[in-house]
């Protein structure tokens, strides 16, 4: 299958220009997203060798790059791509708002997925509306996105997502005198078993992603931290929030205390970075 760009990004970037035509087996790639360690759709699963299971993939180290399109006939379509260097260059021109014309070589695509992993709200122009494939017989089942629509482990990875994403504005909602654990109390259930099952892993390091870290102002670094049943968005020079699977659309601060510093300290030592 070979690949065009048409149209806009997910994020209403430019993805190239249009084609004047489609042949049914030519994808028009309406966004990219990148599969690596450091990087991936957190809604997706709580680490990469998960996601990648998910998907059919080998974790392997290097990654792989995610390309969302449309055949001729307008069907979903998601092209694997080991030319991770390909698509982070398209994902970060897009974010730049330039256009880039995303088209994998084809000696580079592993794998082409029916269906999507992700819910657009795009599509592309001249062909008729999205819609999955029909599955063959003997292939790999039709992608299709994790309900984010009720709480559950995706809602709660994306939620976390969000935090990470907007920290300045979820910190300002916490007020200074936050403290780990206030005196004669003692966390939610749900939150020390998140804290405990967090510094277990500094004694035995998790699958590849559970353990992420981000670039934040000054010297700090962004924490993403999932676990079974839990998310955690922390400044490693500042507080963390939690959210659980048993606490629907509850995000649960945790104070810097005597505790929290270590314990952030040693779980950026074992995150992976973006390259």
């Amino acid at each position: 299958m070979s690949t065009e760009s048409a149209g806009t990004s997910a994020a209403g970037y430019p993805g190239g220009a249009a084609p004047h035509s489609a042949d049914d087996d030519q994808l028009l790639v309406l966004t990219a997203v990148l599969l690596t360690p450091a990087r991936f759709p957190g809604v997706l699963g709580d680490d990469y060798p998960e996601v990648c299971a998910g998907l059919g993939l080998e974790p392997y180290e290097q990654g792989y790059g995610l390309v969302l399109g449309q055949d001729g006939r307008g069907a979903r379509w998601t092209v694997v791509t080991d030319d991770v260097s390909l698509v982070a260059c398209a994902i970060a021109a897009w974010d730049c708002g330039m256009e880039y014309d995303l088209s994998p070589h084809e000696d580079s695509v592993v794998e082409a997925l029916p269906g999507w992993p992700l819910a657009l709200a795009v599509a592309a122009p001249g062909v008729p509306a999205p819609h999955d494939p029909e599955p063959e017989e003997g292939g790999p089942a039709v992608l299709r996105p994790p309900d984010a629509g009720r709480w559950g482990p995706a809602q709660r990875r994306l939620g976390a997502d969000e935090i990470a994403l907007q920290w300045a504005a979820w910190r300002e909602q916490v007020a200074d005198g936050v403290t780990f654990v206030e005196a004669g109390t003692r966390p939610h259930p749900g939150v020390q078993r998140a804290l405990a099952e967090a510094r277990a892993y500094v004694a035995e390091p998790p699958p590849p992603g559970r353990i992420r870290s981000a670039f934040a102002a000054g010297e700090a670094r962004t924490l993403r931290v999932d676990g079974p049943g839990w998310s955690m968005v922390a400044r490693t020079d500042d507080i963390a929030f939690v959210l659980l699977d048993d606490r629907p659309g509850e995000v649960l601060p945790v104070g810097r205390g005597p505790e929290l510093p270590g314990l952030l300290r040693s779980l950026e030592a074992l995150a992976v970075r973006p390259a």
